[in-house]
């Protein structure tokens, strides 16, 4: 009996002995499973990707010569072109035009007045002859008016239904997956990410947080003014039909000492109205990155850039090199563009 029991407790101390190397085995498993993850999926192997790679490694290393502190971390981010697509025209624009055809019925005054008139008969090169001051009009004229909240619930309902002429996706769906893994990698690595858009600051707002995972108070866009009321005894915004600030070409830089208060680390646009934010965060001391989305893709997405009206990117080709910029080729370093 004395022999039976020893060998019971014996098999017990070797099946626990097992189990237990069997667990180290699954952790050590696992733990190499997770190590080997790679944070950028959507991303081509090649010399694009290991850039990024290096640069977050080196600048979160605190053993390195290059480690850069949590508080400084500052990574900013164009929108137009750079985190969705924007062709064949700014998807704000799109916006702006559906609520002029919606709100028509309310001011026959279009009908004979450009550039709606010529909005309204689906004219829309006669409508943008004005450049940048019919582009003004129209925006200001379906912003203004309302209340900061009711705006925000309509860009909210609209950006949930309107689709693309070309597509047929939903505008919210254009966004680029490699650029979504790419902000999530960055925080990962405890980055604070901003966007910073010639786009209306309200317009970005309204779904940044959802599409992104960047909240409102992260945003940095053109805005226009507005005024405080009391209406039926409730405090509300009202959008006026007045610019206040363009957050454009050399006013990034400004719109992101204004309103982020530190020159960032990190930056990434896509064309020519980027050209200055890229230039300041990479003139500043230390490690500095900075990157352009070239829009090669002329069958998942859109190809354009010198010779483009919107999104043109010129003076970033000719001085990449000048400023260590990292030209992103769209077909060739992107393994897929939306995440359907």
């Amino acid at each position: 009996m004395k022999q039976l029991k020893s060998l019971r407790i014996l098999c017990t101390v070797i099946g626990v002995l097992i189990l237990s190397a069997c667990s180290q085995g699954d952790k050590k498993n696992n733990g190499d499973a997770l190590t080997n993850l790679d944070p950028l999926p959507s991303w081509n192997q090649g010399d694009v990707k290991q850039a990024i790679v290096d640069f977050v490694t080196k600048t979160t290393t605190e053993t390195s010569p290059d480690f850069i502190p949590v508080t400084d971390r500052i990574a900013v981010f164009d929108n137009d072109g750079t985190l969705w697509s924007e062709q064949p025209l700014y998807f704000q624009f799109a916006f702006a035009i559906d609520q002029i055809k919606k709100m028509a019925p309310e001011h026959p005054e279009w009908q004979t007045e450009q550039p709606f008139k010529a909005i309204l008969a689906g004219d829309l090169s006669t409508a943008l002859t004005g450049g940048e001051h019919a582009i003004v009009e129209i925006v200001m004229a379906t912003h203004a008016g309302m209340t900061t909240d009711e705006f925000s619930a309509l860009v909210k309902g609209w950006i949930s239904t309107a689709k693309h002429p070309q597509t047929g996706k939903l505008y919210k769906d254009m966004v680029f997956l490699p650029m979504i893994e790419l902000l999530n990698y960055l925080r990962s690595n405890q980055y604070k990410t901003f966007i910073v858009s010639g786009g209306g600051i309200d317009f970005i707002r309204a779904w940044a947080e959802e599409t992104y995972g960047i909240p409102s108070d992260q945003v940095v866009g053109s805005s226009g003014k507005v005024k405080y009321e009391v209406i039926d005894g409730k405090p509300v915004l009202i959008k006026l039909p007045e610019l206040s600030f363009i957050d454009d070409k050399e006013g990034k830089p400004v719109g992101i000492h204004q309103y982020i208060g530190k020159r960032p680390v990190f930056a990434a646009g896509n064309s020519d109205g980027d050209y200055a934010m890229l230039q300041w965060t990479c003139t500043g001391d230390g490690p500095r990155f900075g990157m352009f989305v070239h829009h090669t893709d002329s069958v998942r997405e859109f190809a354009y850039d010198r010779e483009s009206s919107i999104g043109g990117l010129n003076k970033g080709l000719d001085d990449a090199a000048q400023y260590n910029w990292l030209i992103v080729d769209m077909e060739k370093d992107w393994g897929k563009i939306y995440a359907d």
